[in-house]
C-alpha cells in the first residue's frame, strides 16, 4: 500500500500550469517544510504535485507559510541531469489537501476599522436597594 499523510507549511507560493490542448490536464506544484520532531528538530522538504480541480484549489488557496495537510502516494523517478549525472526524484501525488490551521487560511486576513472606545456612565449608588438578595 502506497499512502502517506503529511503536515508541512509551505515554502512557497503554488505554481500551476496549464498544459496546451483540451484533454491536458492542470498541473500544480508546491512544496512543505515537514519537521521530523524529536529533540534533532531537523526538517523535511517535500516536493508536492495535484492534478485537475485540486490543483486550482491549491493555486487559489495556498500561500506560502500556511500550515497544510496532505495525503498521496509516494512516487520516485530519475532523469539525467545537465552534467549526464542521474537525478533521483521524490515527490507526493495529492489525492486529498485541506487547510491544517482552520478556516481563517482560506480567505486573507482582513483588518476592521478601529472603533471608537465606548464610554459608560456611573450608576448612581444612591438608588441601589441595600436590601438586595445578591
Amino acid at each position: 500500500m502506497n499512502n502517506v499523510i503529511i503536515i508541512g507549511r509551505l515554502t512557497r507560493d503554488p505554481e500551476l500550469r496549464r498544459p496546451q490542448g483540451e484533454k491536458e490536464t492542470i498541473i500544480c506544484r508546491y512544496s512543505l517544510a515537514v519537521p521530523r520532531g524529536g529533540r534533532d528538530s531537523e526538517t523535511d522538504f517535500i516536493n508536492i504535485v495535484s492534478f485537475g480541480k485540486t490543483a486550482e484549489f491549491a493555486e487559489k488557496y495556498f500561500r506560502k507559510g500556511m500550515r497544510v495537510a496532505v495525503q498521496g502516494q509516494i512516487r520516485t523517478g530519475s532523469f539525467k541531469g545537465k552534467e549526464g549525472n542521474t537525478v533521483k526524484t521524490f515527490e507526493i501525488m495529492v489525492n486529498n489537501q485541506e487547510f491544517a490551521d482552520g478556516k481563517q487560511d482560506a480567505q486573507p486576513v482582513q483588518t476592521a476599522p478601529a472603533k471608537e472606545q465606548e464610554t459608560f456612565e456611573p450608576i448612581a449608588t444612591e438608588d441601589i436597594d441595600e436590601d438586595m438578595p445578591f
